[in-house]
């Protein structure tokens, strides 16, 4: 059975075709260009693939923030974002209505943490996070098999959390200054340390607020819903993979004893097993998810 997904971020569009993480038919990337131009360019390549392939859903995992309430009269819009264009763009409902097939439209860090559940590294375990540090900070908490919901989705990547002792760097959040996203996204990097950035090395002690924040933010994330593993990835990781075990011995150094993480091996915290195709699979993860 064939899936359609769209993975929409903030600068490129990623669409696939797949039955599965094994088998992606057709990949197509395009710059996420307006509103208008960018959704249209989908419909059209969506369009192409319906018309000789045929397939039974489509996924949208989008950045955010987004609409996911399916009561809500502005489900499948994105809304304030920063992103020139695209605040209150009505993504879901115009591609559905173009297409012509049952739509699942979610963050895109969720969709990653439903492929993970599915084919990576959280296989097996109904409770797990997925935390992708890349131009933003972003965390796709799945509880009991699901993404969390309340009156929105979740947004702990703008939690604000203990700073490293000595550190008043401000941040660089518009909204929030020293959020996680603020003091540990590859944005915030940038603003920080600028040129420099390229040139630390895996020793440098810039790196220690990183990991401090990152481990606060795992800190945080382990209260509140104890999942049995969490993957951290993006653009920030990928370059930086020294930083998955200091973030494991500064979040077990942090918790101090009060609680145990499941994984003896101090593989608690470790990299997506699917690498860069989580975001496109998760977007074929929540087609699979659609109901007509």
């Amino acid at each position: 059975m064939n899936y359609a997904g769209v993975e929409l971020g903030g600068t490129k569009c990623v669409a696939v075709l797949a039955r599965g993480a094994e088998t992606i038919l057709v990949r197509h990337t395009m710059a996420t260009t307006s509103p208008n131009e960018t959704l249209g360019k989908l419909e059209q390549t969506l369009g192409d693939w319906k018309q000789e392939f045929g397939f039974e859903a489509l996924g949208i995992a989008s950045f955010g923030p987004i609409d996911v309430n399916p009561a809500s009269a502005t489900w499948g819009h994105i809304l304030q974002t920063p992103k020139p264009g695209w605040a209150q763009a009505d993504v879901a409902n115009r591609l559905r209505e173009a297409i012509g097939v049952p739509v699942a439209f979610d963050t895109d860090v969720n969709g990653a943490a439903l492929a993970e559940l599915r084919w990576g590294a959280g296989r097996g375990f109904a409770d797990f996070a997925y935390v992708t540090v890349g131009t933003g900070v972003g965390v796709g908490l799945i509880v009991h098999g699901r993404p969390t919901r309340g009156f929105a989705h979740s947004e702990l990547g703008h939690v604000r959390v203990s700073r490293l002792p000595g550190d008043d760097w401000p941040g660089s959040c518009p909204y929030h200054g020293d959020c996680v996203e603020g003091l540990a996204s590859g944005s915030a990097l940038e603003a920080r340390f600028g040129e420099r950035l390229e040139r630390l090395g895996p020793d440098d002690p810039a790196w220690e607020p990183v990991v401090w924040t990152l481990a606060q933010l795992c800190h945080v994330i382990v209260c509140a819903a104890a999942p049995h593993r969490i993957v951290i990835g993006g653009g920030v990781i990928d370059r930086q993979p020294h930083l998955l075990g200091a973030i494991q011995s500064t979040l077990v150094d942090s918790l101090n004893g009060y609680l145990q993480l499941p994984d003896d091996d101090g593989d608690y915290i470790r990299a997506p097993e699917l690498g860069s195709d989580a975001g496109p699979l998760g977007a074929i993860a929540l087609a699979m998810t659609a109901t007509r």
